[in-house]
């Protein structure tokens, strides 16, 4: 986790049907939610990982008041490079403090007005974020979420049960939310769309799956991307080396040939080459997974349509 003096602040977006699923990856990141789309936290995290952080603000300055912020930002010396200024509409202001759009806009305005340099609303080099949040209000370095995961929507090989790319980085967030000296493994992968997410956001991640025709389209989805990833054929009863944490999406009875006793082999075997394990499935398999020797700490709902599925962080 990497935790600085700095301090960030974030703010969310998601459908109903997603803020389960948000929230659970937003507890992963920082260790909180926060059910007012806004949280401020210690620990830095691009926004383009995750498919519900909007932007981010980098703090430099916090005040009491919006002009205290007037009075700190006239020691940025912005002559190198143009600039622009956002405020940030998503802030728990009270409603009787709420600023309209115009209002909003004098105040960029007003702030650009007190920096050293050339403000460029259309093309600036540098962006700056001002937003009000728990009764203060903060300044700083605005980076905006460039939605990555929308590339990968459409594949060479698609699979009508396999998870959305929101849900897919999401879930890879969920199970690796720092990614640095983790190894995970993904032994169901079918055709690749969590191994995709995960190797885009740098996780160290393989793949396997025992059908020879999804591991070859993982490979090529992969590729696809640009992405390298190391994708083997067999069941994960083969397995013999350790990793930090397991992510799968379970067989679906439904949509396969596996039995009760196969995905419970599979959690079995899994609770034998990882620590963490991170589920999804449409069925209640919470006993099954307890028997497996894994404890459920955390858990959602996403849901799409009338179609649900359940997401498990087990350790």
């Amino acid at each position: 986790m990497e935790l600085n003096t700095q301090e960030f602040i974030y703010t969310y977006a998601s459908s109903p049907e997603e803020q389960s699923l948000s929230h659970l990856e937003m507890r992963s990141f920082f260790g909180l939610e926060s059910h007012h789309n806004i949280i401020k936290s210690a620990v830095k995290i691009d926004p383009s990982r995750s498919p519900f952080i909007r932007e981010r603000i980098e703090v430099l300055y916090g005040g009491d008041t919006f002009i205290d912020i007037v009075e700190q930002v006239q020691e940025i010396d912005m002559k190198e490079k143009t600039f622009k200024i956002i405020f940030i509409k998503i802030n728990d202001l009270k409603k009787e403090d709420k600023i309209e759009y115009g209002e909003r806009r004098v105040m960029e305005r007003d702030l650009g007005a007190r920096i050293h340099g050339e403000a460029d609303v259309h093309n600036p080099e540098h962006i700056f974020g001002i937003v009000a949040y728990g009764g203060r209000w903060y300044f700083g370095n605005y980076r905006k979420n460039e939605a990555v995961w929308l590339k990968h929507t459409k594949k060479p090989h698609e699979y009508s049960t396999a998870l959305s790319t929101r849900v897919a980085r999401a879930v890879a967030n969920i199970a690796v939310p720092h990614p640095e000296g983790v190894k995970a493994i993904d032994p169901c992968c079918g055709i690749g769309t969590v191994l995709v997410e995960a190797l885009s956001m740098g996780i160290q991640i393989e793949g396997r799956d025992i059908n020879p025709l999804v591991t070859q389209g993982s490979r090529e989805n992969i590729a696809h991307f640009g992405l390298t990833g190391n994708v083997t054929l067999g069941p994960i009863a083969d397995i013999v080396e350790k990793y930090d944490v397991a992510i799968i999406d379970m067989p679906y009875n439904l949509y396969t040939h596996a039995t009760p006793e196969d995905q419970a082999d599979i959690l079995r075997h899994a609770r034998r080459i990882s620590d963490k394990l991170v589920v999804v499935t449409i069925e209640t398999i919470d006993e099954m997974i307890e028997k497996a020797g894994f404890e459920i700490k955390d858990r959602c709902v996403t849901k799409k349509g009338y179609f649900s599925r359940e997401i498990l962080v087990c350790h």
